[in-house]
């Protein structure tokens, strides 16, 4: 009986138009979670494949030994693609001549990313048997010999390197790479017990793949084997892969909590429909429980089509967007399951969770309402309908982004968001009180209908303001990201690095880089010294420390050091000042933090197997990804006086065909000209690398821009909700002023200047509970620099009184052109 009562009324309400706000809250919810989901995880699919170019793997086991067989196996089982390589030094002889080189030994199925660059193109295969592949570096100190002798073997030079996928970036890497087989390193007879060699284990495969790896290889590594993907810190895309990755998972769960306001928003419209429905059943003397199985059921029917067409919307949505993505993007195809069960979860739990407290409101409806329309039922428990509603924007947060951390912030962000507006807005429309009810002036009759409705347009204020809050939020962190990867790589980033420069080549160097109108950053010294005392007390390496030895843990490799009288570009002081005397010493945060450094703290340094004692006098933040020399610790110029140093630069140089001095030279022939005229200076070219990081960074910003395309949808579709929430109240009014004589243009008027007036209300506080938000997620999420949004303290208002009076005005239309017998009867 229950469940036919509750078809009937589903079929009846659904044709009769009477479910459409709900239906659509719900859909909306679906919608925005499974597409959202479905959109994010392809983008950071996409991201993380793309930048997992920059190590030619998705996951990589760098090992000081072999790893034990049975990790390969359990590769081998999960289906993950994987290549040996390995790593050590060693010297190479030509003729006469012998240099230090890294020789790189790699497997056949190498790289697994990303392709290997050759001066004469890109290649899919490695050397032959007994060949090498060397640096361009390489050649010019060993004279571009024919051969080189590595141990027992006897190399052939046959091609020059100009881009390996996994070659990273250290200008300071004074040895050149050479590129062998792995087979090959046998024939060589350098590997004896006890040499340094480092192992690289590259994997790769699909996400699901790769977690089951991780879960069960990663508790099998000891302390001397490190796990590295691409948001490790070897990559220089990892630091723009996490911002981005925060940011579409935030985005996200902004989405989430713009469906839960519209699913709030329509499930207590749906409540007050049926208030007159359940008086009359129990009128008729339906019990307690029949009432609550025919709503629970019709509610289910009324979840379950939202539900499927949020899902088919998802789907098509997710469908659409791929039609306009680039090809390396839209080539990843992530699984449905994800975003179909977080779509499903999502109807549910919301639909459920936010229409509690309004279901116990409408249980609660007396009989007695059949003779007087006025009563309602509950009238307390609003914590019960905060708690459930938080209950539930906090499980479906975490569902999605797995972070407590981010999704207490979302929530508690809404809390205060919720509070605020709800406090202010009520405050603010009540000040239309002493307005009365004149209807002269359409002003004046517009803010007695907002005091009228003041309970209800607080409600409003809540959802028009939250839905311009997450907008502003979205807007801003998106351009602030922009804005930072925009300084990082702005078109002029050095893509040459000229290290190993002799104090005697400085001058003339700077010399030529003028006189060829090369712009280049400025020349530093560069210094090896290691960091052996903190405050006289000796410093232990992290190994001493894991085999239990006592003390403070330093840094456990020589440090490049450099020297100069200003700070440099692209760092900023955070504390102190920079070098006044010259014992002090500038360190860099990062650095600081690890060893718990802070000002007046004295520094010993060991330089030639001499001591030089500093005090830190100031700490500041590097950006690393500028592609610029940075160094950890800076000193003053007098300090580090008497030892021997090299320098470094960088520029820029476009490949188009310069004109110098009156000819016409390519970049190519001018760097040419600058290894002849300082053989020992060398040339590193980073070029193509920079080009992969700003395509990189090109599809992040992409990326972006669709999401914040979705929330603004999302935001309109919360509008638009709301705006429907009080359109029976408002009905009934216009209704009572058309039959007092009202005119239509008095009432079109009024209607506007309400909606309008909402709007300024709900922007301005959106701008207030924007910017806390954004210092709130700037300082403790994405490490941005915080600042004021000043515009937008003009602009918002204007545009929410603009959106919100359109919306408003659109969905009265019908009502406005309506005759007062024609509004009575639909009343």
């Amino acid at each position: 009986m229950s469940w036919q009562l509750a078809w009937r009324l589903f079929k009846r309400e659904l044709s009769q138009g009477q479910l459409i706000l709900i239906v659509l809250a719900i859909t909306l919810a679906v919608l925005s979670v499974s597409g959202l989901a479905r959109v994010s995880e392809r983008l950071q699919v996409a991201i993380n494949g793309e930048a997992a170019n920059f190590i030619a793997a998705d996951r990589i086991i760098n090992s000081p030994v072999a790893i034990a067989p049975e990790i390969l196996t359990i590769a081998e089982d999960i289906g993950l693609k994987h290549v040996t390589n390995m790593q050590f030094n060693s010297m190479v002889y030509a003729d006469d001549n012998f240099q230090l080189v890294t020789i790189k030994a790699v497997g056949e199925a190498y790289p697994l990313k990303g392709v290997i660059e050759l001066n004469s193109g890109e290649t899919s295969s490695l050397p032959s048997k007994h060949q090498a592949w060397y640096e361009n570096r390489l050649g010019g100190l060993l004279n571009y010999p024919k051969h080189v002798e590595l141990g027992d073997v006897k190399f052939d030079m046959a091609a020059e390197i100009s881009r390996l996928p996994d070659g990273g970036f250290n200008p300071f890497a004074s040895s050149p790479v050479l590129l062998i087989r792995l087979a090959d390193v046998a024939d060589t007879g350098i590997i004896q017990p006890g040499s340094r060699v480092t192992y690289l284990y590259q994997f790769t495969g699909n996400p699901q793949q790769l977690t089951q790896f991780e879960t069960q290889v990663k508790p099998m590594l000891n302390n001397s084997q490190r796990w590295v993907d691409v948001q490790s810190g070897d990559s220089p895309i990892a630091s723009a892969v996490k911002r981005a990755e925060r940011f579409l998972l935030l985005a996200s769960l902004l989405g989430i909590a713009l469906a839960c306001a519209a699913i709030g928003i329509a499930a207590q419209r749906y409540c007050q429909r049926h208030y007159d429905v359940v008086a009359m059943l129990k009128t008729f003397g339906a019990s307690g429980k029949q009432i609550r199985q025919i709503f629970t059921l019709h509610l289910l029917l009324v979840t379950g089509l939202g539900i499927l067409l949020g899902l088919i919307g998802g789907m098509l949505l997710d469908y659409a967007i791929n039609g306009f993505l680039p090809a390396e993007i839209a080539a990843y195809s992530p699984p449905y399951l994800r975003p179909i069960m977080l779509g499903v979860a999502t109807g549910l739990i919301s639909a459920f969770m936010f229409s509690a407290y309004p279901l116990l409101r409408l249980l609660s409806i007396p009989p007695l309402r059949v003779l007087q329309n006025q009563l309602e039922g509950l009238q307390v428990g609003m914590w019960l309908h905060l708690l459930l509603s938080l209950s539930a924007m906090a499980l479906l947060g975490y569902l999605y982004s797995q972070s407590i951390e981010l999704t207490m912030t979302v929530v508690s962000a809404v809390l205060l968001l919720g509070l605020l507006l709800s406090v202010l807005g009520f405050v603010m429309v009540r000040i239309g009180h002493g307005v009365g009810m004149k209807t002269t002036n359409p002003l004046q009759l517009a803010l007695a209908g907002l005091r009228r409705r003041a309970k209800q347009n607080a409600v409003q204020l809540v959802g028009f303001s939250s839905a311009l809050v997450l907008l502003l939020t979205i807007l801003a962190l998106r351009q602030d990201l922009l804005n930072e990867w925009q300084k990082q790589l702005p078109e002029n980033a050095p893509n040459y690095f000229l290290v190993n420069i002799a104090p005697e080549d400085t001058k003339p160097l700077d010399d030529f880089l003028d006189s060829n109108n090369i712009i280049a950053t400025d020349i530093y010294p560069v210094i090896r010294g290691r960091l052996t005392h903190i405050n006289d007390e000796k410093l232990i390496s992290r190994d001493q420390h894991k085999n239990g030895t006592q003390g403070r843990v330093g840094i456990s490799r020589e440090l490049n050091l450099t020297f100069r009288d200003t700070l440099p570009p692209n760092n900023e002081i955070t504390q102190g000042t920079f070098n006044q005397t010259d014992d002090e010493v500038s360190v860099e945060s990062g650095v600081a933090e690890r060893l718990g450094l802070s000002l007046g703290d004295t520094l010993t340094f060991s330089i030639d197997n001499q001591r030089v004692n500093v005090t830190v006098a100031s700490i500041r933040t590097v950006q690393w990804e500028t592609l610029q020399p940075n160094f950890f610790m800076i000193f003053r110029p007098k300090a580090l006086q008497g030892f021997a140093y090299t320098s470094m630069a960088s520029f820029h140089l476009d490949d188009e065909t310069l004109a110098i001095n009156g000819s016409k030279l390519t970049a190519n022939a001018l760097v040419l000209q600058l290894i002849q005229q300082f053989p020992t200076i060398s040339v590193i070219d980073v070029g193509a690398m920079v080009g992969q990081l700003r395509q990189i960074i090109d599809q992040v910003s992409l990326s972006l821009s669709l999401v914040l395309a979705l929330v603004l949808l999302a935001s309109a579709l919360v509008l638009i909700a709301q705006t429907e929430a009080g359109m029976a109240t408002r009905q009934r009014e216009l209704a009572v002023l058309r039959t007092f004589g009202a005119s239509g243009w008095l009432l079109r008027s009024a209607t506007g200047f309400e909606f309008a007036l909402l709007g300024a209300i709900a922007g301005f506080l959106a701008v207030i509970v924007a910017e806390f938000a954004l210092y709130m997620l700037k300082t403790q999420v994405f490490e941005l620099v915080v600042y004021m949004h000043w515009p937008w303290w003009a602009i918002s208002p204007l545009a929410g009184a603009f959106v919100v009076a359109v919306l408003g005005m659109w969905r009265c239309r019908q009502l406005l052109n309506q005759s007062c017998g024609a509004l009575l009867k639909a009343g």
